[in-house]
This record gives structure tokens, sequence and C-alpha cells, in this order.
């Protein structure tokens, strides 16, 4: 209350002394706050949901115990995420995202500070993840997945020449919409015969021209992780491309579901500090703490995604590897996707695939 407004009388009246007495209750919650605001913190994009669940009790918590920097996740779309950075005005310090969405902002972003690294020995980090300005976090999937109850290992479609080929091999399909982020061109790309290292650029003409010929076997393109297991779970398709940590967790809960690994594309989700982040230093330390050995194999366990640095990858047990991409399965069997190519050409994608769409 004002001194403006504030006029003192003899009497004081009961609506008077109620809102005395009310804005002495409010008060300690405002110091609460004040003093929160106080605390050194790191605030950084995530997620969300289970993710967070996980991270808060592995990473956050613990590095709040070491530190005394209070971590504060917020989960946010990439459509507000690019809006704050046009804006300049940043309220987060890390993007904890796909790495080539990250590369969107590559300008925005700090240099990450591995001299001066405490929990991480940089030159454990493998080197298709470590990056002057940004970092890998851990590593997924896009595998073929299928329902146990109309294939086996012996009669789903053996790569994706086969899956294309939807009058051979009966079946229903699926396969992930623009609105995924990034459609699959390089199955389709494969299953038109170019090899798994001369897949970028994208050629788009040939991968569109290759989805056209599956289209009529498409079921539905799935437009999230969770519709994809689910359609393959109630059997709505009975093989579809699926991210390795969703259908995990679907086999993990008795769904019968099973993986093909052959020809998986392995995606980076990646941290990177902003150059403007008010808590630049304290985004280079949470940085640091994540990529130690304790937090990314305990991760890789919780979330069935593969780690990032050497020793972390040889601290997992024989059975968590066979779960996840990455080692000697990814060296065979996969290929790493381009996150450059795919921050350059996202847009072209999106109107290529709303061309497309309506005249295929």
């Amino acid at each position: 209350m004002s001194n403006s407004t504030f006029k003192p009388k003899n009497t004081i009246s009961r609506r008077s002394m109620l809102k005395i007495t009310g804005a002495a209750l409010v008060a300690p919650m405002i110091w609460v706050k004040n003093s929160e605001a106080a605390q050194e913190r790191v605030v950084i994009r995530s997620p969300g949901g289970a993710y967070d669940d996980i991270r808060k009790k592995l990473i956050y918590e613990p590095f709040t115990k070491e530190t005394g920097i209070r971590v504060i996740p917020v989960a946010t779309t990439t459509a507000k995420l690019h809006a704050m950075i046009r804006s300049g005005n940043i309220e987060l310090d890390i993007i904890d995202n796909d790495d080539s969405v990250l590369l969107q902002w590559a300008d925005e972003l700090a240099a990450l500070d591995y001299a001066h690294f405490k929990y991480t020995d940089p030159a454990d980090i493998l080197p298709e993840y470590k990056h002057d300005n940004y970092v890998g976090n851990f590593v997924y999937a896009d595998v073929m997945g299928y329902n146990t109850g109309k294939f086996n290992s012996a009669s789903v479609p053996a790569n994706w020449v086969d899956f294309w080929d939807y009058k051979k091999i009966p079946g229903t399909r699926a396969l992930a919409d623009v609105d995924t982020g990034g459609p699959n061109l390089e199955f389709a790309l494969l299953a038109d015969g170019v090899p798994m290292d001369k897949l970028y650029p994208l050629d788009l003409p040939r991968a569109f021209k290759a989805l056209s010929r599956i289209k009529p076997g498409i079921s539905k393109f799935w437009t999230s992780g969770a519709l994809s297991v689910q359609m393959l779970s109630t059997g709505d398709a009975d093989v579809s491309s699926v991210w390795s940590t969703r259908i995990l967790k679907g086999m993990e809960s008795g769904a019968p579901l099973a993986i093909n690994w052959n020809q998986h594309s392995v995606h980076v989700q990646a941290y990177a500090a902003l150059k403007k982040a008010k808590n630049l230093e304290n985004a280079q330390k949470l940085i640091d703490f994540c990529l130690s050995k304790e937090v990314q194999s305990k991760f890789s366990s919780l979330w069935n995604s593969g780690p990032v640095t050497e020793t972390a990858y040889k601290a997992l047990t024989p059975e968590l590897r066979e779960k996840i991409p990455g080692g000697d399965r990814t060296r065979e069997h996969g290929f790493l996707l381009d996150a450059n190519w795919w921050a350059k050409n996202r847009n072209e994608v999106g109107k290529e695939w709303a061309k497309w769409s309506l005249n295929s």
C-alpha cells in the first residue's frame, strides 16, 4: 500500500484491519520468493514430463547440493524458443533439444568452456557428439518397430526396401509426419537404393517420389512418439518407424512389440548455452555435471538412451547395450542424422511436404 493512498485515522475499521493483517500474511511469502530470486540459479529448456521427473532426482537436486545452484527446468516449444531468441529477451540459460533444432540458432550459442570442466574429461566425449558451441546429452534412434502378433524377427521387413514393398510383404505401415519435426526422408532414400553413407545432402525430389510409392500402404503418418507406439500396440500399424526410447518403454510395459535395428538413424539430444544467458557461468557448470560418467550411465539405464561419453558407454551392462543405439551396433547397422543439413533445410522440407500432401 503506497503513502499516496493510505490515510491514517484515529480508529481502524474492520476492513482496514483485514487489509493490514492480510498484508502481514503475504509479506513472508514475498520474502521467500525474493530470497529464492537471490539464490544462484540456472534456467534450462527441457522437454518436460517424465523426462524432468528423472532428471530432477538424478541431476538437478544433486547438482544443487554440490554447487548451491538451483536448477529451474522450463518446458517450452521450439516456436516459443524462437520468439524469445528473436526478441532478445533471453530468459533461458541452456537449451536441451535436438541438435538439428539447436543449430538454427548457431550464432546465438556460446562457446562451451571445456577447458574448465571439473566433472567431465572433455577427451571422454565421443567426437561425433562434441562441438564448439553444443554437445550431446544422449542419443536415441529412429528404428523399424513391429507388432509381434504380425511379424517375428524372421518375417519382418529386413530393411527399408522391404518395408516399402507392402505388396510383397503384406501388413499395415506407418511413418513419421512432418509435424514430428523430421519426416522419414532418409528411410525413403534408403528404400530407393541410396547407400547409408551417401544420403546427404538429401535428394528431396527423389525422397518424395519414394514416399509417393508407399503412400497407398500407409495407414497413418504419425504426429507424436506416443501415437506411433499406440498404433503398433493396438495393431493399427503392423510395422512402423518409431523412436527407440518410446518403443522400449512400450516393450517394458508388456506391449507386443519388437525392434529391427537394421538401417536405424541416430538422433542427438544436445545442450547449448546461450551467449546472452543471464547465468552463463552456471550454465557451463551444469552442462559439465550432466556429462559426468555417473550421470551419463545412470540416465541411459532410466531412459533407454545411449550415452555420449566413452567411459559411460563402457560402464553399461551388456543387457542395456542391447537395447540402445551406439557402439558397434550403430557403426555396423546405422547412421548419424546430419543435424546441419536439417537445420538449414527444415523449412524447405516443410514446404515440399505441404505440396506433396496435396498433390500425391
